[in-house]
């Protein structure tokens, strides 16, 4: 039989040991980039855009030159990273701005994998994966949920939707900021007889669109002098200044960091706008790259992630603390507004020589390497040794190679396409996957270097590409090679049409 004293002391142990678990379990930060293609970062091969925080960072990463995300649009690439399922199969596309949310609670989801494992959660910056529930419409004058807090994060900053989409306000948990009653906000329409702020349209009134014009799309309501995708109406004192955002995401990540407890671990998702548009960087950026708007906004986007990295140096996190570096999808030049990024050419599409996706064909939208293929690193100071690997790793795979870090089993329906890479992510193995679906309206799959790109069946359509001797997947080889296209046509096949996901078939 127990007495007081011993069941006290055995009570004081067991928290001991919960604690010395828990202080044994690195912090995580994803450092998530938008639209920044493979050769944005000098240590990738960028010559006109200065990164000197990011490369530094590099240096004392493993630096993957084959990582990718599942998709080459952001919603989609999002969600998977998210989930560990692909986005196809819940039909996920790029969300228009009064979307519900793709990712429902009772999925399993990342933030609450490290919930699971006694962690702290939060997510700062752009979301882009819908709010409220589906079949019903937002009221951004009440509670917007359900949210980031109802799929496992216990606090959010958010960015709701996208820069180029209303509503252009900034929501906290699940409250609009400093939003004025007096004003509601309304997204799409407003009730009849509700008096509020109204906005130009940029098709009635192009004159309106002062900061930059609109090229395709961006031209509903105009705020800041920018287009948006999408009508807004009200919510003035709430509107964010497109100049000063990443300033704002950097101070709530700072706040966040200093008032971490030293005895519990936490995952922070840190997701720029940067360098989706519409690309306004602060004034102090301008003219930092030998570019325009988007070089400036890659070193505005430099700048927040060395501001975040010194944050963590400074609370005496950094030695305990993996942190990620990626990107959503692959570049993209003009996307929708006139702010003199792109130059056009017979083959390629780059930037006053600068080619954002480096040796590969394509970007985002697209199905070629280019489009997921992006920057991906690694570090954990004393336990991944800095260093290239060429690995074949996807973010899809987070969910999966976390678990096995934290020694928390997937059920089989959790994160149903991710498998874990954990050996590869921590420099242990040179081996990442040796097959995966990539993602851009159609389907692609790799395996090993051999690269197939979907078609009509049928009419024998398909692209079939060796990355071996073809990086820039430019001579397409199906046709000398119909074994090789059939056996992979069969995979990706076998692959999106299992409804338990590739994690339960094995390979």
């Amino acid at each position: 039989m127990k007495t007081p004293a011993i069941s006290l002391l055995l009570a004081v142990l067991a928290c001991a040991a919960t604690l010395a678990r828990a202080a044994e379990r690195p912090n995580v930060v994803l450092l998530y980039g938008d639209d920044v293609g493979y050769a944005d970062l000098g240590v990738y091969g960028s010559k006109l855009i200065p990164t000197p925080n990011l490369d530094k960072l590099a240096a004392a990463s493993l630096r993957f030159t084959d990582g990718h995300c599942s998709a080459a649009t952001c919603t989609p690439s999002r969600f998977s990273m998210l989930t560990g399922i692909h986005g196809f199969r819940h039909n996920v596309r790029v969300l228009a701005p009064d979307a519900p949310m793709t990712i429902t609670p009772e999925m399993f989801t990342l933030p609450q994998l490290f919930k699971k494992a006694g962690y702290a959660t939060a997510v700062i910056g752009k979301w882009h994966l819908g709010l409220g529930a589906p079949g019903s419409k937002v009221d951004w004058n009440a509670e917007v949920k359900p949210g980031p807090l109802e799929i496992g994060f216990d606090y959010s900053f958010l960015l709701p939707s996208t820069n180029d989409r209303v509503p252009c306000v900034y929501l906290e948990n699940h409250t609009v900021v400093n939003l004025d009653p007096k004003d509601p906000l309304f997204v799409g329409s407003k009730p009849d007889g509700v008096a509020c702020t109204e906005y130009p349209d940029g098709q009635e009134s192009p004159s309106a669109m002062t900061y930059y014009k609109s090229t395709h799309g961006h031209n509903n309501s105009v705020i800041n002098g920018i287009g948006r995708i999408g009508t807004q109406f009200g919510g003035r004192s709430a509107l964010w200044n497109d100049e000063t955002m990443a300033d704002e995401f950097v101070t709530q990540a700072k706040k966040y960091l200093a008032a971490r407890p030293k005895d519990e671990p936490f995952f922070l998702y840190f997701s720029s706008q940067d360098i989706h548009v519409p690309r306004a960087p602060n004034p102090r950026f301008k003219g930092k790259s030998q570019l325009d708007y988007r070089g400036d906004a890659m070193v505005q986007l430099d700048w927040a992630a060395g501001e975040i990295l010194g944050a963590l140096d400074a609370q005496g996190l950094r030695e305990n603390t993996i942190v990620l570096f990626s990107s959503d999808n692959g570049p993209v030049y003009d996307d929708g507004y006139e702010d003199g990024t792109t130059v056009h050419t017979s083959t390629k599409e780059v930037d006053r020589g600068h080619d954002a996706s480096g040796p590969y064909r394509g970007g985002k939208y697209q199905i070629y390497e280019g489009g997921t293929r992006v920057p991906f690193m690694v570090s954990w100071p004393g336990h991944v040794k800095p260093g290239t690997s060429d690995a074949l790793v996807n973010q899809i795979d987070f969910l999966a190679s976390f678990a096995e870090l934290l020694e928390i089993p997937l059920a089989e329906n959790e994160g149903i396409d991710s498998r874990s890479t954990l050996g590869a992510l921590m420099g242990k193995s040179d081996k990442g996957q040796t097959v995966m679906i990539e993602e851009a309206g159609g389907l692609g799959l790799r395996r090993g270097n051999w690269k197939f790109v979907q078609g009509n069946k049928k009419k024998g359509g398909g692209e079939l590409y060796d990355l071996t001797t073809d990086i820039g997947e430019r001579k397409n080889i199906i046709a000398e090679h119909p074994k090789i296209a059939a056996e992979m046509r069969a995979t990706l096949e076998e692959f999106a049409k299992t409804p338990g996901g590739i994690r339960k078939l094995g390979k």
